[in-house]
């Protein structure tokens, strides 16, 4: 899959050390947003993006010299993907990246006959309605399988406020 002019392909082992930077500034942009400014910076740790490569579950946008502007990361989060990470060079920003790594991820679930989770701030334009652009939707308390509900007490845990977070779920061409 690819958005004009970049590639957006499963990440090969020399990709990962170039990711945390991505991630680093691509959180910058949560700085200029009152509701998130203060937030404290939880970076991937690196063994978390190898393991993944290692998977197959972490994929990468390339520009045209062929380095990663952007990642998705995926992880297995009770029976359904979860869409862990998502981040884009700013520089290379309102592109379609995240769109594009968006669909990637989904189609690769979809052919699995699985489902793709995330958790993300409700009020952050780039954030929750992005996602429901793309087919995810929000759950209802009641809709969160046990291992969700324990995603969302770790994100509590590391100081991320439930009451401005959304858990969203993507469920492919079946019944929404």
């Amino acid at each position: 899959m690819s958005a004009e002019g970049y590639e957006i392909a499963l990440a090969r082992p020399q990709d990962v050390p170039l990711l945390p930077e991505i991630e680093r500034k691509a959180s910058d942009l949560f700085m200029q947003v009152p509701l998130t400014a203060a937030m404290p910076l939880c970076m991937k740790a690196l063994a978390d993006s190898e393991a993944a490569q290692r998977e197959g579950t972490l994929w990468v946008a390339r520009g045209g010299d062929g380095a990663p502007v952007g990642f998705a990361l995926v992880e297995r989060v009770g029976d359904e993907f979860h869409l862990e990470e998502i981040d884009v060079l700013p520089e290379h920003g309102r592109r379609g990246l995240g769109a594009a790594l968006v669909r990637e991820v989904c189609g690769w679930a979809e052919r699995q006959a699985a489902s793709v989770t995330l958790c993300t701030f409700r009020a952050i334009p780039w954030n929750a309605p992005f996602y429901e652009r793309l087919g995810f939707k929000a759950l209802l308390s009641g809709e969160l399988t046990p291992a969700l509900q324990g995603r969302i007490l770790e994100e509590t845990a590391r100081g991320l406020s439930p009451e401005h977070r959304v858990a969203m779920r993507w469920i492919g061409n079946r019944a929404r």
